[in-house]
């Protein structure tokens, strides 16, 4: 049981680290320019360097060579590890805005950095660094003593305020890094806990669990890290099909009134959404604000009630009650297109004359625009569908 245990960890050794390693690459760009995220960034780039350095492949290619080579990736690893303990600490320090835990995290690491190379330096000649099932632990016990120490330390203060914060604060996106990121630092802390009943008791039951404790870790810490990029994604996602879905109406409308438009039209809404004329996230919103401006435009040349006229053709032809204000102005808009395109003169003094939806009104005055983008849809969809016949006298 205990094999198969640490056989199924060791296989999530290299997915973990490749898992890290994506998520240091694609989060460095905004962790650099970004303050606060650096030392979330650098916790989880130093553990990735570490957790490779622990690679079994790796592990078995330098206790392969001479026992000075196998000595210097031992304490590397460990040094790194350290370093990431460090970050760990730097990172709830910068989350908290907490000026003494900042200069205490840096004050400990280069303490913990320093007494680890003076204890290995002090110990007999020795290869790479390990905690036997049996025997004593190498290079020495105060240096795994000291090792396991700050990572317990970092590894505790960061669970706690990482959940604490998590409960606080308002945004999801910050909520689930919070959590993911403590999860994993949790899963890194029983790792070094075991370890620590091992050097000072001889316990060894849990350690068919490291492997996968410590590369469960890796894969939580490297979604921790990810969560901007994967709201980004989802918020990308969201406005591109809200793009996609607004582009016919927009593009009808913008064909009558071509000067509200701040881009000439693509030639499709694939290129349209490939090739945005403004920048991505800017996207839905200048097409919300073209059509609303083009709606305002065309409500020239719609003619008094004529929201109310179609109203009452809508409320008979099955749309659901939620839709008809859509459903209307979609038919108001439809006929006033083509008196534009026809030629007909508008009626600026009765451009009031078509009542806008309580939408619209709200986002004028600087309401919700995501609420109008949706109003919007909903027109979009009833203008591409057939019109409703009138209503028999």
């Amino acid at each position: 049981m205990g094999a198969d245990l640490t056989a199924f960890g060791d296989s999530l050794a290299v997915p973990s680290v490749l898992c890290l390693w994506i998520a240091v690459l694609l989060r460095a760009p905004g962790a650099l320019r970004s303050p606060h995220q650096r030392g979330l960034w650098l916790a989880v780039a130093t553990a990735a360097a570490a957790m490779t350095l622990n690679l079994p492949a790796v592990v078995t290619y330098a206790t392969g060579r001479d026992p000075g080579y196998a000595h210097t990736i031992g304490l590397v690893r460990n040094l790194i590890g350290v370093l990431s303990a460090g970050a760990v600490l730097y990172f709830v320090a910068a989350a908290t805005r907490g000026r003494r835990l900042q200069l205490a995290s840096a004050v400990a690491t280069v303490a913990w950095l320093g007494t680890l190379v003076a204890l290995d330096a002090a110990a007999p000649g020795h290869g790479t660094h390990t905690m036997p099932p049996v025997g004593d632990p190498v290079p020495s016990l105060a240096y795994w003593l000291v090792l396991i120490s700050a990572h317990v330390i970092a590894n505790t203060v960061c669970v706690l305020i990482c959940w604490r914060y998590s409960r606080r604060t308002e945004s999801r996106g910050l909520a689930a890094g919070l959590r993911l990121f403590g999860l994993g630092t949790a899963l890194a802390g029983l790792f070094w806990l075991a370890y620590l009943l091992k050097a000072l008791f001889g316990s060894v039951w849990a350690m068919p669990a490291l492997p996968l404790l410590m590369n469960l870790h890796g894969l939580l810490r490297a979604a921790a890290i990810l969560v901007p990029t994967l709201f980004t994604f989802r918020r990308t996602a969201a406005d591109t099909a809200t793009a996609w879905r607004l582009w016919p109406l927009w593009r009808d409308l913008v064909q009558a009134v071509p000067h509200v438009a701040l881009n000439k039209p693509r030639a499709g809404r694939v290129l349209e959404l490939l090739w945005p004329p403004v920048p991505r996230n800017l996207l839905v919103y200048r097409k919300v604000i073209e059509t609303r401006d083009a709606i305002l435009i065309l409500g020239e040349y719609a003619a008094p009630g004529a929201l109310e006229s179609a109203r009452d053709r809508v409320v008979g032809s099955g749309v659901p009650e939620q839709r008809s204000t859509a459903a209307a102005l979609a038919l108001v808009l439809r006929e006033a297109r083509e008196a534009k395109l026809a030629g007909l003169p508008g009626q600026p003094g009765e451009a009031t004359a078509l009542e806008l939806p309580a939408a619209i009104q709200t986002s004028q005055e600087g309401g919700d625009l995501a609420e109008e983008a949706r109003f919007l849809v909903d027109v979009a969809q009833a203008y591409a569908a057939p019109a409703p016949a009138p209503a028999t006298p």
